[in-house]
């Protein structure tokens, strides 16, 4: 089953790819990687997850935040490939959540991130992570997710 297809099945659609806020490109290709900039969180509507995990927002709440960056992402590869069946495989996950200095459930909260990219690409889903606590983060998104792909060359 395509990528899209299983998006569907999950009953999720794609936001509108992300633009950058800052001089950088959303997606930077180098041989047959492709390295996504961080996304945040936006809400069906468009406005941002904003809030301090741990103290504004729930681990739930958290893990929807990452979950929709998630999105964010996969709307980026898609505009950046053409077609999200490119990807072979996710290879690594870098998931920062705002959080309070004694909040500890870092990884709760990016399996957002992780549980989706899963559900959309099964076993070539998995990845390596890294998930990390940051005391502030652009204009205070709850959560930034960043990643980098292994993507088939572009057919001719």
């Amino acid at each position: 089953m395509s990528a899209e297809a299983r998006l569907r099945e999950l009953g999720l659609s794609l936001p509108p790819p992300a633009r950058p806020a800052g001089n950088y490109v959303e997606a930077a290709p180098a041989g047959n990687l492709l390295f996504l900039a961080g996304h945040g969180p936006r809400h069906a509507d468009g406005s941002l997850f904003t809030g301090r995990v741990g103290e504004d927002l729930t681990v739930e709440q958290g893990y929807e935040a990452a979950r929709a960056a998630a999105l964010g992402l996969l709307s980026t590869m898609k505009a950046e490939l053409g077609d999200l069946d490119r990807v072979i495989r996710i290879v690594k996950v870098l998931g920062m959540v705002q959080c309070t200095p004694e909040f500890g459930q870092h990884p709760a909260v990016i399996n957002g991130a992780s549980d989706l990219l899963v559900a959309v690409f099964g076993k070539a889903g998995r990845h390596a992570r890294s998930a990390v606590g940051m005391t502030s983060l652009p204009f205070g998104i709850a959560v930034e997710v960043e990643l980098v792909a292994e993507v088939a060359p572009s057919p001719v």
